[in-house]
């Protein structure tokens, strides 16, 4: 075998469709976990400068912060072995692979390994479909506040009007409702949204939240192609079952013809005419 030859078995063999899931269930959890970290630092920050003078105001949004900061590293250690799993779950069905390595065949083990991982990426897609949309929060929140922001640089000419529009962190449930002030109106909001601080972790909660979207597209992706490679080595074995059974039969008609099994038509036109005359 050839050096050519031997390089088109072994692409052959690579379960594209796999690699390509934990591609994107790589960077998407990259994406999520290390944006999202950081964001909530910066938003922590935020709240403290800006929102809250008092520490007993802000205090229990600093430990659930904390704890989501927690919640993240989790969801990086998870992920990790789970797109490991799941590569190695594509190397184990892929059908190249199993004609590189054998014929189609597969055990009662490895077809329930094969279901059960299934089940466990539809119910992360499930559950990962409600952290997507708890991703979306903090961006409308902080799209609201950039729109009064927009809003009061247009109308910086009637400073009256300025001072009524303000972004309350106590209606999103931020902080309790006695913070003081708990809110920033007017001039203060804008200066807000002028900072570097407010800019960089708006453009994190969209990025974490971008990640989250392209780790939900690598589970539904992966849940569709574990699925359709089921479906076609059920059909794979219900072939081999058919082909198995033909050969039984042509093996039983052999028997009962004495160990030979001839066709009752002639074998060319010659023979036909012969037998005619």
């Amino acid at each position: 075998m050839g050096c050519y030859d031997c390089c088109m078995r072994c692409l052959g063999g690579v379960p594209y469709c796999s690699l390509v899931a934990t591609l994107l269930c790589f960077s998407g959890i990259a994406l999520f976990c290390g944006c999202g970290h950081q964001a909530l630092t910066e938003t922590e920050r935020l709240i403290e400068t800006y929102f809250a003078r008092n520490l007993q105001d802000y205090i229990t949004l600093a430990y659930i912060i904390q704890y989501f900061q927690y919640v993240i590293y989790g969801l990086a250690s998870f992920f990790f072995l789970y797109c490991i799993v799941l590569l190695a779950e594509g190397f184990y069905t892929t059908s190249a692979a199993k004609q590189t390595f054998g014929e189609f065949r597969s055990t009662m083990c490895g077809r329930c390994l094969s279901s059960s991982f299934i089940v466990v990426t539809y119910v992360l897609a499930v559950l990962w479909l409600l952290v997507f949309a708890f991703s979306a929060l903090p961006v409308y929140f902080f799209y609201n506040m950039d729109a009064t922001c927009h809003t009061i640089d247009v109308l910086t000419e009637t400073p009256a009007s300025i001072n009524q529009l303000c972004v309350d962190a106590r209606q999103y449930g931020l902080l309790p409702w006695n913070a003081v002030p708990g809110k920033a109106c007017g001039i203060t909001l804008s200066t807000v949204c002028k900072t570097r601080e407010y800019r960089m972790t708006y453009d994190l909660y969209i990025a974490a939240f971008a990640g989250a979207g392209i780790t939900l597209l690598a589970l539904v992706h992966c849940c569709l192609h574990l699925a359709v490679n089921q479906v076609y080595q059920r059909k794979l074995r219900h072939r081999a079952k058919e082909d198995r059974r033909g050969y039984d039969l042509y093996g039983r008609l052999q028997r009962d013809r004495g160990g030979t099994l001839c066709s009752p038509y002639p074998a060319n036109t010659s023979d036909m005419s012969s037998q005619s005359l």
